[in-house]
């Protein structure tokens, strides 16, 4: 099913009131639009080198428009409860976004695309200043990490466009 055909199933369609499974593939899609678990699979593994095999045992959910949830189980779909795992990736926009909880859970993960911040840098990102740090590497969408107990902690997501890092930490996440 399409469109507005797809959107007044009840099942099919669209809906920000419930979790809907992603289809595995592209043959499987039956919302337009909506991604699938190979897509979302790819775009981690492209962006930041964050092997497929590492989200093996989780389920990848949308509810709304393009909003990715991720659980590390299974539940039947459609599924219309308020919060299902964490929220994970925004799809359905010109960039994909992964959102700053899958940073901080995967981001440890990644071989790339990740900007190593000092510590100075690190505090003021936090803060959600922007930043103008050394970088030669892709535009986009990076992870802001810093060096903490001997290793490379990922802080968050980061919008690198015209030499310019941009913190978009959450306003409600945001230290001093």
């Amino acid at each position: 099913m399409k469109g507005n055909e797809a959107a007044n199933s009840g099942t099919s369609g669209n809906d920000g009131e419930r979790f809907d499974r992603l289809p595995a593939t592209a043959d499987e899609r039956e919302v337009e639009g909506r991604a699938t678990r190979r897509e979302v699979l790819e775009w981690w593994d492209d962006r930041f080198a964050i092997s497929p095999e590492t989200f093996e045992d989780y389920t990848f959910w949308e509810r709304g428009a393009g909003k990715i949830w991720i659980l590390a189980s299974d539940a039947p779909s459609p599924i219309g409860i308020e919060g299902l795992g964490m929220t994970f990736l925004r799809t359905r926009q010109e960039h994909w976004k992964p959102t700053t909880n899958a940073v901080q859970r995967f981001g440890r993960l990644a071989e790339r695309n990740v900007i190593e911040l000092t510590r100075e840098e690190a505090e003021r990102f936090v803060r959600g200043e922007d930043l103008e740090p050394e970088w030669d590497g892709d535009w986009g969408y990076l992870i802001a990490a810093h060096e903490l107990a001997g290793g490379i902690e990922p802080l968050g997501v980061g919008l690198y466009v015209y030499d310019e890092l941009r913190s978009v930490v959450p306003k409600g996440r945001r230290l001093d």
